[in-house]
């Protein structure tokens, strides 16, 4: 292990330990690196490295604080790692929205109030019968950031918001290409909101899988006939 690596699983060790809690304001560099016996320059990478993934802050002037350790804020490093993949591993990001927005609309079901179900229904109603495609795909990133909130469980928030971002121009594309995809996502956000009034988690995590499935199996149907002009 890198020295580097030991300063990070120190400072680690003291926020799991409750030494060092979200919000607290880290000792001056030196007493800190005296007290778990580092050099200086290990410290700082250390806290550069856990400033990139969001568990420090570094604020000049001001000194290094723990951020609130949110996953919100800690799942942001995944976004940046998410938009390195390449386009071929596309459909494997359709495979893990398959597995955690039926989860996040099951939950929805079992916790949501009429307030939340009220919301989710002027949503819907304020797209219209005619939407555009843009209209539409911003709809629908709001419905599904919408539903994984009541489902009330932040981190399946963060991964869904994460996992989801990646596969906006597929949906743009099948919306463009593909006829009556706009109908067809309004029926099925209708379908799945209708299961989450009804208080039916079983029906919720049906209608959503179908959801997202369709796209899915739209984008395999592309990359066949891609790989037959081939």
């Amino acid at each position: 292990m890198s020295l580097t690596d030991t300063a990070i699983t120190k400072i680690r060790g003291m926020i799991v330990a409750g030494e060092l809690r979200p919000g607290d304001r880290l000792p001056r560099e030196a007493d800190l690196a005296d007290r778990l016996g580092l050099s200086r320059n290990s410290l700082r990478e250390a806290v550069r490295a856990l400033s990139l993934i969001r568990v420090l802050d570094v604020r000049q002037g001001d000194g290094t604080y723990v951020t609130s350790l949110e996953p919100s804020v800690l799942l942001e490093a995944m976004g940046f790692i998410v938009d390195l993949h390449r386009d071929d591993s596309l459909l494997q990001f359709f495979e893990v929205r398959r597995i955690l927005e039926p989860a996040a609309a099951s939950l929805a079901a079992q916790s949501a109030d009429d307030a939340q179900v009220a919301d989710l229904a002027a949503l819907l109603d304020d797209l219209g019968a005619d939407p555009s495609v843009d209209q539409l795909l911003a709809n629908d990133l709001e419905f599904h950031r919408r539903v994984a909130s009541v489902s009330g469980n932040e981190v399946l928030v963060s991964l869904i918001e994460t996992v989801s971002s990646r596969t906006q121009r597929a949906r743009i594309w099948r919306g463009l290409t593909e006829n009556g995809a706009v109908q067809r996502t309004i029926a099925e956000h209708r379908a799945i909101l209708d299961a989450i009034r009804s208080r039916r988690p079983d029906l919720a995590a049906a209608a959503m899988t179908m959801h997202v499935a369709g796209v899915e199996q739209w984008l395999r149907a592309q990359a066949q006939l891609d790989d037959g002009n081939g």
